[in-house]
């Protein structure tokens, strides 16, 4: 038998060949392999035609590849970085020229400037950031509008500081990119009016407080006390108006709401989040009554696969319970994951969902 003969079965044996013939991307890293007939070495992600696994040598570090005297392949490249690192570094440079820019770059400039076609690198900023780069350069807008009247100077001047070409429009939207006015915001929302009272479930007990445009927070906890004090770290510098015999209704509507969850809330909800967090809270709203998904399908579901830890974070950071069911939200083996306001207040909220579904 000659050596190649010999050699073939012990290639379409290893199971590292199955991920060369899938082109799998996570074994990138962790083998190479060389192709005699060709005179080249790989990732085994390569796009390149299907080799002969008679023609294949397996190889565990890079060095060892290299030592095979072929040259690296010209299409996977596989001595330099892999396609996600080169993917990741597009997208830090994309950041970088909408940060650095005096105007927001339209995607045709940005592409250019990438040398990339518009629609590669929607998508490539999309899966990377969850945000399209009109999104990214309006959130990166907002966080410099935010530092900036937070370091005095005018309203007028920080407006036109972070990048708003007219403040008349800058006004139109101001109550949305900042949850209040400008001036209320310099001041630390010291001029928010927020009502607030704490009530009792079966879940223990609830805080709900609400601004003008509507819910701001609902809260789950064992300590009255504690919850209090959690909505004053919220809201540090907003007047906190408690005790109020009108406001107990709303309280009993959510109350209500909590307990039997198939009646809905109908109430106005005062959301504020970053614009992804918005977008992962939308999708939460979406999942049924008594439903549950993984963090990484809501990651698809939004259309950013690569962005479960970015969801999850989206997650953790909801501050409405309830109302916004990121208790829906489980791991991929279906385990009950962490929850802002206690893993068996979760199942017992799921538990009443599912016994609730028609």
């Amino acid at each position: 038998m000659s050596l190649r003969r010999a050699h073939a079965p012990l290639v379409r044996d290893d199971p590292r060949w199955a991920r060369i013939v899938a082109r799998d991307r996570t074994a990138d890293g962790l083998f190479w392999y060389s192709v005699r007939t060709t005179g080249v070495y790989c990732r085994p992600s390569c796009p390149s035609r299907r080799c002969n696994p008679d023609n294949v040598g397996l190889h565990d570090t890079l060095e060892e590849a290299r030592r095979t005297g072929f040259r690296p392949c010209k299409r996977c490249r596989p001595d330099g970085p892999d396609a996600g690192e080169r993917r990741a570094g597009i997208v830090t440079e994309a950041c970088r020229l909408i940060e650095k820019a005096e105007t927001v770059p339209s995607l045709t400039e940005l592409a250019a400037a990438l040398g990339l076609s518009p629609g590669h690198v929607h998508r490539l900023f999309k899966a990377h950031t969850g945000l399209t780069p009109k999104g990214y350069a309006a959130a990166h807008r907002r966080a410099r509008l935010r530092k900036a009247l937070i370091d005095g100077g005018s309203v007028t001047e920080a407006i036109y500081e972070a990048g708003y070409g007219s403040s008349g429009r800058f006004y139109e939207a101001s109550d949305a990119l900042l949850g209040m006015t400008p001036s209320r915001f310099r001041a630390g929302g010291a001029e928010e009016t927020i009502r607030f009272a704490i009530g009792q479930t079966t879940l223990g007990a609830i805080l709900v407080a609400s601004s003008g445009k509507g819910i701001a927070a609902i809260l789950l906890g064992d300590d009255p006390e504690v919850l209090a004090r959690d909505l004053q770290d919220r809201f540090p510098k907003a007047r906190l108006i408690g005790a109020d015999a009108e406001y107990e209704a709303v309280v009993a509507t959510v109350v209500g709401f909590v307990e039997m969850p198939q009646i809905g809330l109908g109430l106005p909800l005062d959301v504020r989040g970053t614009a992804f967090q918005q977008r992962v809270w939308a999708a939460l709203r979406e999942i049924p009554l008594g439903q549950t998904t993984s963090y990484a399908d809501l990651a698809e579901r939004i259309g950013c696969p690569s962005a479960t830890r970015a969801v999850a974070g989206a997650c953790a950071a909801n501050r409405l319970a309830v109302a916004i069911p990121c208790h829906r939200v489980v791991r991929t083996d279906g385990a009950l994951s962490g929850y802002a306001w206690g893993v068996e207040r979760k199942r017992s909220i799921l538990a009443r969902e599912r016994s609730a579904r028609p």
